[in-house]
């Protein structure tokens, strides 16, 4: 059996509120009244209607008033003004606070069950909206499993195999046997390197951020990131630099997802440099932001890649460059520092080298 729609309405006139019960019972609806904003507010609360009937005009709280609550106590009814004071006026500050749709008195039966048959329409569109974001979420979840459980555990045990028996630990391996196991390791590597990065981009949620943001010090994150890689820029003869910074390195943001973007710049300051060529970090307080600066001396982008570098998948040919990446990491680190309200810059010369600016928002005031 179809559950019964319920309308609210609530205007100060008895006449009107019976009328309006009248037409809509005959259509099947169920109703009920209030005779004032502050008896609406609670019915709204109680009752959660699929749609409510609000006259502007009211003793105590008005109907501006109760249109601005209808939201907040529940964003999926369907809000529609009726007044005898109707202005273009009145209507515009009516949707502002919004209103459905806006219906002045006197009005006909007919007009009544046009203006909720939109409202329905409406109604449907939104529930249909919420479903489908829903369903959205539920296959990204699915496919986050899958692809962790079904594709990434095997290939990580692949993986292991292959180091066993390079290690020679189930019998002598020859050269051959060796380069071949060897390549095909390192193809293995990069496809778990890309699956992560995929599993890194399904993961991102814009809400899971700004939740988890709170102050933290750049300058801390990136002295962490750059102990852990000196060991590997020392063996390629590059040194790696934290100049003074200049005043305040405080930002609000996720520790744990702009040590990601951090990483992945310094990893590339270190991976695309020339041999004895060094990386230098400034962090510096502007107006509006705190800035990260990452300078090498490395190969350089061209002019005709730089717009290009932050997109999905893209690589530059011809680099030269040390190792296989799966063109993600920088669409990544763009991705969430726009998540932090940020934003992240590159100026590059071929054969000079590249500094890529990353400018994240300043805490509150306190």
């Amino acid at each position: 059996m179809e559950e019964k729609l319920k309308v609210l309405i609530i205007d100060d006139e008895e006449s009107m509120r019976d009328s309006c019960s009248l037409i809509l019972k005959k259509d099947g609806y169920l109703i009920d009244t209030a005779e004032n904003g502050n008896k609406g507010l609670k019915k709204l609360e109680e009752w959660h209607p699929d749609f409510v009937l609000i006259d502007l005009k009211m003793p105590g709280i008005g109907g501006l008033e109760v249109l601005e609550k209808v939201k907040e106590i529940d964003p999926e009814i369907i809000p529609i003004v009726i007044t005898g004071y109707a202005t273009v006026e009145s209507a515009v500050e009516a949707m502002k606070k919004g209103a459905y749709d806006f219906l002045p008195k006197p009005f006909t039966p007919e007009e009544l069950r046009i203006i909720i048959k939109r409202g329905l329409e409406r109604r449907n569109l939104i529930k249909e909206a919420e479903s489908l974001r829903k369903e959205k979420k539920l296959i990204e979840e699915n496919f986050i499993t899958m692809v962790t459980h079904q594709l990434r555990s095997p290939l990580v045990t692949i993986g292991q195999y292959f180091e066993v028996i390079l290690g020679g630990i189930v019998g002598d391996v020859s050269p051959k046997q060796k380069e071949m196991i060897t390549k095909a390791k390192d193809r293995l590597e990069g496809l778990l390197e890309l699956i992560n990065d995929w599993l890194d981009i399904a993961r991102l949620s814009n809400g899971q951020i700004m939740e988890k943001r709170k102050v933290i010090s750049i300058g801390e994150l990136v002295e962490t990131i750059v102990d852990f890689v000196r060991p590997e820029a020392e063996k390629a003869g590059i040194s790696v630099e934290i100049l003074p910074k200049k005043g305040s390195d405080r930002v609000l943001g996720d520790k744990e997802s702009l040590e990601q973007v951090f990483s992945n710049l310094i990893h590339n300051a270190l991976k695309y440099n020339k041999s004895q060529g060094s990386i230098s970090i400034k962090i510096e307080e502007r107006e509006d932001c705190i800035a990260t600066l990452i300078k090498d001396t490395g190969i350089g982008i061209s002019k005709e890649h730089l717009p290009l570098i932050f997109d999905q998948f893209y690589q530059v040919s011809g680099t030269g460059k040390k190792g296989k990446g799966s063109g993600l990491g920088l669409s990544i680190a763009k991705k969430i520092i726009e998540m932090h309200k940020g934003n992240i810059q590159v100026e590059s010369q071929k054969d000079v080298g590249s500094t890529f600016t990353v400018c994240l928002p300043k805490p509150p005031e306190t």
